[in-house]
């Protein structure tokens, strides 16, 4: 009898979470069991037999690690793996900026490109003392869950996709931008936009850069592609550059998941540049504070494997090797839909594909959509219509081709 006596629980009355609108949908792909189910749902990439893809560069490092005896598990420095920091904003930075050689900046390890947002939107709203943020419409599912919790009240989106043309609302984004009250928060995807694949270009970017500083808007480049989007760090690093060069004061996430596949190591850094040492060992000792509270030390493997690797200069042209046949197949794929759906005569102009860049594309397919081709195809994206393009290969092209157009065709 007391077996079946329901015992009363502190959260009777709670209610459950809504499912990540992500993670749930590759949950529905897993439990799937058509033999032509095709995944283009989670932002990881896959290689041509669509599997999840380990850089041989990350096999050679940890190779190497495995016979390290000096290496140890003792906790790192609250700021993180110096060689891993220093490295990751020498990248970022460029070997020659002024913020590196004037010492204008602090570099914090954190837990990927979400630990390196989170810390960053906490300090900004509690030492700008404000609540209000900017947010691209659309962003990255996360950025407004992160901005809650870290006590923005007040969140307001910058025009950013023009679903007319499948491209930049560039008018709109600077409208909404000068409108901004002076000292807010704006985050910016410094390449390869998620979800879009829609990056601004450089003119573009000045025209961004100017507001920003005419505005006074303090700038959170969240930076999850570097060298990921176009395959050339350089080119891709290109507006975080620029606003350094134009002497602004900026915080930079910055991830090593997609660039270097290692997504279950939460490799990131949160990089400061600021307008003293000074104020950078300010800054960083409250960074310190905060980190301490959420997760206390940082995980050393990944972070071992990306300094190694790019501290090294063989092992970092292997790199830009690895991320150049990433890039590539993306690219290739790309290509071979836009091929595809144009050879059908898809009702539409597909241009948008082969324009957008990065590991997504937003395909202009609705709701309705994206229900039918899940339903009747067995193939898994986003409700908003975003792929993962590396989610593609040359074994399933064809038929996601003949998918898109027979729903594009039938279903508006």
């Amino acid at each position: 009898k007391m077996a079946e006596i329901r015992r009363v629980s502190y959260f009777d009355q709670l209610e459950t979470a809504k499912p990540d609108p992500v993670f749930n949908v590759l949950v529905k792909f897993k439990e799937d069991r058509d033999q032509n189910k095709v995944n283009l749902s989670v932002g990881a990439y896959r290689n041509e037999e669509g599997l999840p893809w380990v850089l041989p560069v990350v096999r050679t490092v940890e190779a190497q690690m495995s016979t390290d005896l000096m290496l140890n598990h003792e906790y790192l420095p609250l700021d993180g793996l110096k060689a891993f920091t220093d490295s990751a904003t020498k990248l970022l930075l460029g070997g020659d900026s002024p913020a590196i050689t004037q010492n204008r900046f602090c570099a914090f390890q954190a837990i990927s490109g979400t630990g390196s947002v989170r810390v960053g939107l906490q300090f900004l709203n509690k030492f700008l003392q404000t609540d209000t943020i900017y947010l691209s419409k659309p962003t990255w599912s996360n950025h407004h869950g992160i901005a809650r919790d870290t006590g923005f009240a007040n969140i307001k989106e910058y025009r950013y996709y023009n679903p007319d043309t499948k491209g930049l609302d560039i008018e709109g984004m600077i409208a909404d931008l000068t409108s901004a009250p002076e000292n807010c928060v704006v985050v910016l995807h410094t390449c390869a936009h998620n979800p879009t694949g829609v990056d601004p270009n450089r003119d573009q970017w000045l025209r961004i850069i100017n507001v920003i500083k005419e505005r006074k808007l303090f700038p959170l480049m969240d930076t999850a592609y570097l060298g990921f989007a176009t395959g050339d760090v350089d080119n891709d690093a290109w507006p975080v550059r620029e606003m350094v060069r134009q002497g602004m004061e900026l915080f930079i996430a910055q991830s090593f998941a997609k660039n270097f596949g290692l997504y279950n190591e939460r490799v990131g850094q949160l990089c400061c540049v600021l307008s003293s040492p000074e104020v950078c060992s300010a800054v960083l000792s409250q960074l310190k504070f905060i980190g301490r509270r959420l997760w206390s030390n940082c995980p050393h493997h990944g972070a071992r494997i990306v300094a190694t690797a790019l501290n090294n200069p063989t092992l970092y042209q292997e790199w830009i090797d690895n991320l150049t046949v990433m890039t590539g197949r993306i690219k290739d794929m790309r290509d071979g839909l836009f091929q595809r759906l144009k050879a059908k005569g898809t009702p539409g102009n597909w241009d948008h594909i082969v324009n957008q860049i990065g590991m997504f594309s937003y395909t202009g397919l609705n709701g309705d959509q994206v229900e039918y081709l899940t339903k009747k195809y067995h193939i898994y994206l986003l409700s908003s219509g975003r792929i993962n393009i590396s989610g593609l290969n040359h074994a399933n092209l064809d038929y996601v081709a003949a998918a898109i157009h027979d729903t594009v065709t039938n279903i508006k």
